[in-house]
């Protein structure tokens, strides 16, 4: 999947070096609830064990080749949210550099894409903490509609006790957005 600017692609063991670089800011991860990473060592664990999945891609800037983020989403079993089988969960960060780019909104305008054209979910999630409002903006750039609800995500590492913001976007919403 791509765009004129970014690439979705697999998470390498190569860019482990490049996510710490990025990763290790601590403005970053508890944004997204994990904590910024200590080590280059760390984030090649976190590439092997988290990022290795079908569901979970780099972010790469095609100018530069590397990769500045992640986006994916988590299915019904992995999900923070109690969502039937045929639901997904969406999720995402970008490296500070490049906040306010559009790129993150960009990246997650592919996966939406992708989860209702080639994976058939029906309804797809995200949530996003409060204090963190860019998070949410991304979410309604890509349709998605604020449920009203809030709920505790216990499975974060950092900010399990704060609530998190639903928001919610449906197949035919999507489809009367894109005509598609």
């Amino acid at each position: 999947m791509q765009t004129e600017r970014i690439l979705l692609r697999p998470w390498r063991e190569s860019d482990a070096p490049t996510l710490f670089r990025y990763a290790s800011d601590p403005e970053v991860g508890p944004r997204a609830g994990w904590p910024p990473h200590r080590s280059v060592e760390e984030s090649l664990e976190i590439i092997r064990t988290v990022f290795n999945t079908d569901t979970m891609w780099a972010v790469e800037l095609k100018s530069t080749g590397e990769a500045i983020g992640c986006v994916g989403y988590l299915t019904a079993a992995h999900s923070n949210l109690q969502i039937p089988d045929d639901q997904c969960e969406v999720g995402y960060w970008i490296a500070r550099p490049y906040w306010g780019r559009g790129i993150c909104s960009e990246a997650l305008r592919m996966v939406v894409e992708h989860c209702f054209r080639d994976k058939s979910f029906s309804v797809l999630w995200g949530d996003y903490f409060p204090h963190n409002p860019a998070s949410g903006r991304v979410m309604e750039k890509c349709g998605f509609v604020d449920t009203g609800c809030e709920t505790l995500c216990p499975n974060l590492e950092i900010g399990s006790d704060h609530p998190v913001r639903i928001m919610k976007l449906d197949r035919e919403l999507w489809q009367s957005q894109t005509k598609g």
